[in-house]
């Protein structure tokens, strides 16, 4: 039986075997099967003697079957996968990779590390496919729009209690400003928000979902209805004292930035910060101040337009003044004024039937009426109201009616009736 020898070749080699046949054959001419094959009629004439020497199989790529140049040492897989297996199980490639070359000194790309794992039956990373959703663009300008929500998740694994995570990431660069807090509410929305304002400055718009804390829960009356006004939250009063609109998404789909930056803080953020071993709020936040200005080198993109349309950060004052839980409260005759339980007693001198009652962020209050502030002060223990002595009560005499009394007399027989009548 003879063994036939079978040469594997690309189509790119069986197009070139084609043209320097047809040249040895003078159906072409050197320089037009240089022109076809983008060679040099210099390296035509070596591909020529190549196949008068070799057969077809002299233009088979001579690296066939041989290992490549930069292909990695096997001491390097070993410890790449060892130390994958030790310390960065649940990993994906793309983190993995980081940290084995900024850790441990083993630079390899993503995909090499990837292929490994496959081939050791590892792919829990392996991603869902996504339904096809329409792509928005971006807008041009950072301060545009910034897109803002809450990710409520066990940070800490398990380390510390649970908290939220609230997130601010800019439509046109992806630039991220978060910060960790006990929960989702006004206060915490204000105090992120100040923060966010004191550090880049004032956006033209926030881009939120319609969580009771950015949009109000309450239904507008027939005469709001009829003005066009729509009942704000504390966070939308306050965002349009500072001139910045806020904007509802009905869909989580729709800030698809901040969840899609959710999702990668889930994966990148809790390994990160359990390799530092971080389980407190405090540790966290901390944690977060240098390791935002890392993530946002890496992963913001150059906006469309350099311009940046923040506005100035205000005086600390007129922010506080803003950034706060303003409520109507009623002015008594007495001049004291019932807020969260406790009585204050006002002692500036004003008419007025209600006062604005101001709950700053930092946990101070301020009390005001039509803009002016008002001295206040709280009554610590009201003196206690004397009750009166208790009546003692006294005998009483018996009350005989008289004879002739109205209901006596029905009781009486007919002759004594007469005689108390003075009937004879």
């Amino acid at each position: 039986m003879v063994r036939e020898d079978r040469v594997i070749m690309s189509v790119k080699e069986l197009r070139r075997v084609s043209v320097i046949r047809q040249t040895m054959e003078k159906k072409l001419t050197q320089v037009k099967a240089g022109t076809l094959l983008g060679l040099t009629t210099r390296h035509i004439r070596r591909l020529i003697a190549r196949v008068e020497q070799e057969g077809d199989q002299g233009l088979a790529h001579r690296g066939r079957g041989m290992p490549s140049n930069r292909r990695l040492p096997a001491q390097v897989k070993a410890k790449a996968l060892r130390l994958y297996a030790q310390r960065y199980g649940d990993f994906g490639p793309t983190l993995a990779a980081e940290k084995l070359a900024e850790c441990h000194g083993v630079p390899i790309s993503d995909e090499t590390l990837r292929r490994w794992l496959r081939e050791r039956g590892i792919d829990h990373f392996t991603r869902r496919k996504r339904p096809h959703r329409v792509w928005r663009e971006r807008k041009t300008h950072v301060g545009e729009l910034v897109q803002l929500d809450g990710s409520h998740h066990d940070w800490f694994e398990g380390r510390g209690s649970r908290c939220v995570l609230m997130a601010y990431i800019d439509d046109a660069s992806s630039r991220v400003y978060a910060r960790f807090y006990t929960y989702e509410g006004t206060i915490p929305a204000m105090d992120s928000f100040q923060r966010y304002v004191q550090q880049y400055g004032i956006p033209l718009a926030i881009y939120a979902d319609k969580h009771t804390t950015y949009q109000s829960p309450v239904s507008p009356s027939v005469e709001e209805q009829l003005a066009g006004v729509m009942p704000m939250s504390q966070f939308g009063r306050a965002l349009g004292e500072l001139g910045v609109e806020l904007i509802p998404a009905h869909s989580p789909q729709a800030k698809g930035r901040v969840e899609r930056l959710f999702k990668t803080f889930q994966d990148r953020v809790i390994k990160e910060m359990r390799l530092t071993d971080v389980s407190t709020l405090d540790a966290a936040n901390q944690f977060l101040k240098g390791y935002l200005p890392i993530y946002n080198r890496r992963f913001a993109v150059q906006p469309a337009r350099a311009a940046d349309l923040h506005r100035p950060r205000p005086a600390s004052r007129d922010l506080d003044r803003s950034l706060c839980l303003k409520t109507t409260r009623c002015l008594r005759r007495d001049w004291t004024v019932a807020h969260h339980g406790q009585l204050y007693q006002v002692r500036t001198n004003v008419r007025a039937t209600h006062v604005m009652v101001e709950d700053r962020v930092d946990g101070t209050m301020r009390m005001t009426h039509k803009g002016r502030p008002l001295t206040y002060q709280a009554i610590v223990a009201r003196p206690l109201r004397v009750p009166p002595p208790p009546r003692i009560a006294l005998p009483q005499r018996p009350v005989t009616p008289t004879r002739a009394h109205p209901w006596r007399k029905r009781l009486l027989p007919e002759g004594a009736r007469h005689a108390a009548a003075g009937i004879t």
